[in-house]
């Protein structure tokens, strides 16, 4: 079928996309399923009848240029949720507070008092902590990005995923990004009330809804090794002296030099 006799489909859903990139990295061996009949109507695959008599399928011309544009609005997306992990971070690092990005950290889930313990991978977008040497003022905050209503629709169905912030952050914030005409794609009504809601416009950020905040005694031992393994950001145009981020590294060197005037006062 030529990209002339076929018409694509109206709305390419996300399993639409990814059976048809996996059918262009793939042998081609059928599935025979729903999705696989849709791409064949659309004109974004195509049957192709080997010597052996067996059956192959083949992304067509106009498969190939779906793909490209499934591409190339992927990274669009990517670029807009790394500018907004990046305003979040230096926001957070102008208000003094260390901060991480791609951390990979184990959290506990809530769970009933006679059941096993429950655990998960967390990995939030951003994720800081008071620039302090006392263990109870850290205030570890998370904040995790959504550019695409689709996926933050997808994040908030998952009670664990959301359990998991709670669990690593005293204060967990959706930050939410604005859509191709300029709205935000979701409201702060759809965002649980255990999060707070900020949205981003036009390199801006406005408070939709506080999160509340949850007293954090200590970090648990996990969190503290994942941090001990990361590194943290420096701000732009900041000596290493000065930069927070760099601040427990250089604690030791200050503790040896002020050793003879005694401990600092521990911050309120």
């Amino acid at each position: 079928m030529t990209s002339s006799q076929a018409s694509s489909p109206t709305r390419l859903d996300r399993i639409h996309a990814r059976r048809l990139r996996d059918m262009y990295r793939s042998a081609g061996w059928p599935c025979q399923d729903g999705v696989e009949v849709e791409l064949l109507a659309a004109g974004l695959l195509e049957r192709v009848l080997l010597p052996d008599g067996r059956e192959k399928l083949r992304v067509t011309d106009i498969g190939i240029t779906v793909l490209a544009q499934v591409f190339h609005k992927n990274r669009q997306a990517l670029s807009s949720h790394d500018a907004l992990v990046d305003l979040i971070a230096q926001t957070m690092l102008r208000d003094g507070r260390i901060v991480w990005t791609e951390l990979s950290v184990r959290a506990r889930l809530p769970s009933e008092p006679d059941e096993a313990n429950r655990w998960k991978i967390c990995k939030p977008d951003v994720f800081s902590i008071r620039n302090t040497s006392v263990a109870g003022y850290l205030e570890p905050v998370v904040h995790e990005i959504k550019v695409s209503r689709a996926d933050l629709l997808g994040d908030l169905k998952s009670k664990d995923k959301r359990d998991s912030y709670l669990d690593v952050g005293g204060q967990c914030w959706y930050v939410l990004g604005c859509d191709g005409k300029g709205r935000p794609i979701a409201s702060a009504n759809e965002v649980p009330l255990e999060c707070g809601v900020l949205i981003a416009e036009s390199g801006r950020l406005e408070v939709a809804r506080t999160a509340p905040k949850r007293a954090v005694p200590n970090l648990p031992f996990s969190l503290w090794m994942a941090l001990a393994k990361s590194t943290p950001l420096t701000p732009f145009n900041a000596d290493l002296d000065d930069a927070p981020a760099q601040s427990w590294l250089l604690e030791q060197n200050r503790e040896q030099d002020s050793a003879q005037t005694g401990p600092p006062a521990p911050e309120p």
